[in-house]
């Protein structure tokens, strides 16, 4: 490669070559290479793959890049120097990237985007321009196939040896490149079940939750049914609470009001069931008053009736203070709203008055 100190790094065109050449050492793509003449930067070699899916794919084609000294401001020469079967060997070729179309070139283009434009232009048809050959597909296979192994004699024993160590380089990029798509193409079918799996997973946590609520209407109702096969006093009147209940939450509470009859069997359906009742004592509280169950003589209420509705009317009472704290804060706030746009109104009135010299004291003394 170019070295610094033999060239005036002053020189507009030498200063943007020197960027460049540092750029296109970093360039990891795979699709091309390129290096400018330790003799002449000006005079660049590259290497580019055939583009993927087109009777070029396979190939590895050099060319030759020369710059002008009053580049960037005007444009590349390019030449090829592998047979390819889309331009002349040897020749500059037409291209709007190329010397022949300066009024296209853009200084903001470089050496690497004009390489990636010459591997765009490989497919395309050659029109009849000039250096542009149009071979068919077969002979281009052809031609790509022995690019790989027959490389170009070109010029000096430098130009000689940059062709052979690019064309060495190419070939190990792109095995590594090869490996790389393999590797990821294996990757991506080993995932393809893990995949599936993982979509069908929210179906499967969509289903959950209605079956979790099945299970625990199903758990509710057997902890009721228990509740009332332990209250051996008074079964009839149990069956007739339940019946004149309208949800799982009035069953619950009918079965908790017949546990609390005075039996050594019912403690534990007591305490088995207690967790029910209070679970469904605040949806209770909101439901009409004809939806809970009537006083009845003939059932015990003791004092495990009592707590319940003393907390079924706390909730009641918390909720509707709660209500009625928050709609006070919403009152409050707009107040204090309007208070703000009318104090701000008077001071604009008031500025705006001031700038048209009215005295506001005054159209108010009539008022007084």
């Amino acid at each position: 490669m170019a070295e610094a100190p033999k060239f005036n790094l002053r020189n507009p065109a030498v200063k943007r070559i020197m960027q460049e050449i540092k750029e296109i050492k970093q360039d990891t793509s795979g699709d091309f290479l390129a290096e400018a003449l330790e003799s002449d930067i000006f005079e660049w070699h590259f290497v580019i793959r055939g583009p993927r899916d087109t009777e070029f794919e396979g190939g590895i084609y050099h060319g030759r890049i020369l710059l002008p000294a009053e580049y960037p401001f005007k444009p590349p020469s390019f030449m090829m120097l592998t047979p390819n079967g889309r331009f002349e060997t040897n020749m500059k070729i037409c291209l709007s990237i190329s010397s022949h179309h300066p009024e296209h070139w853009q200084p903001s283009w470089s050496v690497r985007t004009a390489l990636m434009a010459l591997i765009a232009f490989m497919p395309s048809p050659g029109n009849g321009a000039l250096g542009a050959i149009d071979f068919t597909k077969d002979e281009r296979r052809i031609l790509a196939a022995r690019s790989r192994t027959e490389l170009p004699r070109f010029g000096s024993a430098e130009r000689q040896r940059v062709i052979d160590d690019m064309h060495a380089r190419m070939l190990t990029v792109e095995a590594e490149k090869e490996a790389e798509r393999a590797a990821a193409q294996a990757g991506g079918s080993n995932a393809g079940p893990s995949g599936s799996g993982a979509q069908q997973t929210p179906r499967a946590s969509m289903e959950q939750p209605g079956a979790a609520a099945a299970g625990e209407q199903g758990a509710s109702k057997a902890g009721d049914e228990q509740a009332a096969g332990s209250s051996t006093p008074a079964p009839v009147v149990t069956a007739a609470a339940a019946t004149r209940t309208s949800s799982a939450g009035d069953a619950a509470a009918a079965a908790h009001s017949a546990a609390s009859a005075p039996s050594p069997a019912s403690k534990p359906a007591t305490s088995a069931a207690a967790p029910s009742a209070s679970a469904v004592s605040p949806a209770a509280a909101h439901r009409p008053a004809q939806a809970a169950a009537p006083y009845n003589p003939g059932v015990g209420y003791g004092a495990a009736g009592a707590p319940d509705m003393a907390a079924a009317a706390a909730a009641a009472a918390a909720a509707t203070g709660q209500a009625a704290g928050t709609t006070g804060a919403d009152h409050m706030l707009t107040a204090l709203m309007w208070a703000l746009y009318v104090g701000i109104g008077a001071i604009l009135l008031r500025k705006v008055m001031g700038v048209m010299g009215v005295d506001l004291a005054e159209l108010m003394r009539p008022y007084q």
